[in-house]
């Protein structure tokens, strides 16, 4: 038996929600028979608005306190509707009843409510045709039952989307797409829903022929074979290059790349110098990666699209200091004709620390190091909320185990600022037992320091792991993102 449900008398009455873009008044918008007894009718004005609209107001109505509702009417989606008068003609204003059919649970409400926006399925008439049941006059939809009312309250209500409760958030999307809402109202749902919307924005191509070529084959490893060859062979040289920078610091390889010239001047004065020797496996390797990693890096220059884009992505950033160690390197060593190898310190160690961001190259080629990148921007906040409360905690147990072992024969906490490393290693449960206390007072003070420590690392950890999720349900297709 099929149930037919006046959908008009049964919707809680939404609030009035107002556009915070332009101030425009959307008022709840319900079509009710004017003969009910038990509605009236009530007409607001707005100053803002270009025109007036109609609202009808249920008597010693409440407000629906059970569900969390998001109002998703934007002005140009709704169709302004003429007001019922005495005579008017409910053929010509689009007010008769129609019922629509959703795997067998029936619905009736007015034309003119579909119609008010006219750019989805149900509000245009050659969309929803396509489902006309001639013999059964009806629409038939064989969609996801318990979706449809709230579909339906969304035309009713003029924007207002509530999701029920026993729909899963994946299967409620479905719907939507299917009833085409519109792109701002799916994006304004999976907002709502907690959804992480990302920028997708058509990406900026080269408009000359060639250069959007090159531009493809290094930035977009799936667009040909060629450019997945050119993906494949950037990793093999980023890899070749990270185990060659590990192997030339062995032992056995020390300074393998330098040989000690011995110059004689006049007055059997001689000197010994450290010149470097190209011929040798560690250097050609390293020069082979390098010269393709700039290479690349060129023609990516070259035939970017946008000079400006280019230089504030972080992973191009990336790509530059890890060729630079490289080339400084190589000047220096043209300039003195000494091989780095003899100075250990200064500039020379810091640009040999730089070459192992080259390793962050693999994000490039890595799904799993870009959603590792992404959670952790999203999750700044929470990462900074750690900091802080390690920080606070460092301070207080540092201070508090220096005066607590300030009696102690043979402590190991001689300053508040000498006991920060241990608080370090206490709080975040690592223990390396260089540092300890002696006495009972220390002690207490060290298990509440791990306790500390421990609710400190647990708080954030959450929202970092729901980003990771998210990201990765949307990166498999498992979350009807």
């Amino acid at each position: 038996m099929h149930v037919i449900s006046q959908a008009q008398t049964h919707q809680p009455r939404p609030s009035i929600a107002v556009s915070g873009r332009d101030g425009y008044l959307s008022p709840d918008y319900h079509h009710h028979s004017p003969h009910s007894p038990h509605f009236l009718r009530k007409h607001r004005r707005n100053a803002s608005c270009e025109s007036k609209r109609s609202e009808l107001i249920p008597e010693g109505s409440e407000h629906d306190t059970d569900h969390e509702s998001v109002c998703l009417m934007e002005k140009p989606e709704f169709l302004e509707t003429a007001s019922l008068t005495d005579g008017h003609n409910c053929k010509q204003e689009e007010c008769e009843r129609i019922i629509i059919n959703v795997s067998g649970l029936k619905f009736e409400t007015q034309l003119r409510t579909l119609n008010r926006l006219p750019n989805t399925l149900l509000g245009d008439k050659f969309k929803r045709e396509y489902y006309w049941d001639a013999k059964r006059k009806e629409f038939f939809f064989d969609r996801h039952r318990p979706s449809f009312p709230a579909i339906l309250y969304f035309y009713q209500s003029g924007g207002r989307l509530l999701r029920p409760i026993e729909v899963p958030t994946d299967v409620f999307l479905t719907e939507l797409q299917f009833f085409e809402l519109g792109t701002n109202v799916i994006t304004a749902y999976k907002e709502s829903e907690g959804f992480l919307i990302e920028d997708t924005g058509h990406e900026i191509m080269p408009k000359n022929p060639l250069q959007r070529k090159v531009w493809e084959l290094f930035e977009y490893p799936t667009s040909s074979i060629a450019a997945k060859i050119c993906a494949l062979l950037s990793v093999i040289f980023i890899v070749v290059s990270v185990v060659n920078f590990c192997v030339e610091t062995l032992p056995q390889y020390a300074n393998m790349g330098c040989k000690n010239v011995t110059h004689f001047h006049l007055g059997n004065v001689t000197t010994r110098k450290e010149v470097p020797v190209f011929a040798q496996p560690i250097f050609i390797i390293e020069a082979t990666c390098m010269s393709w990693f700039i290479i690349e890096l060129i023609f990516r220059v070259i035939s970017c699209p946008s000079k400006i884009l280019f230089i504030k992505n972080f992973v191009n950033w990336i790509d530059i200091v890890s060729i630079m160690p490289f080339v400084v390197s190589l000047a220096m060593l043209f300039i003195s004709g000494e091989c780095e190898g003899s100075s250990k310190t200064g500039a020379i160690s810091v640009l040999r620390v730089l070459r192992v961001a080259r390793i962050l190259k693999l994000s490039k080629h890595s799904e799993g190091l870009q959603l590792l990148g992404k959670t952790l921007r999203d999750s700044v906040q929470e990462l900074m909320m750690f900091v802080l409360f390690l920080g606070i905690g460092i301070v207080i147990f540092s201070g508090a185990i220096f005066y607590a072992e300030l009696s102690q024969e043979n402590t190991h906490f001689t300053s508040i600022p000498g006991s920060f490393w241990w608080a370090v290693v206490t709080m975040t449960t690592v223990g390396y037992g260089d540092m300890y206390p002696v006495g009972i007072f220390g002690k207490i003070i060290g298990t509440l320091a791990v306790l500390c420590g421990l609710l400190s690392i647990a708080l954030p950890v959450p929202v970092i792991v729901t980003n990771f999720s998210n990201y990765y349900r949307a990166s498999t297709g498992r979350g009807g993102f």
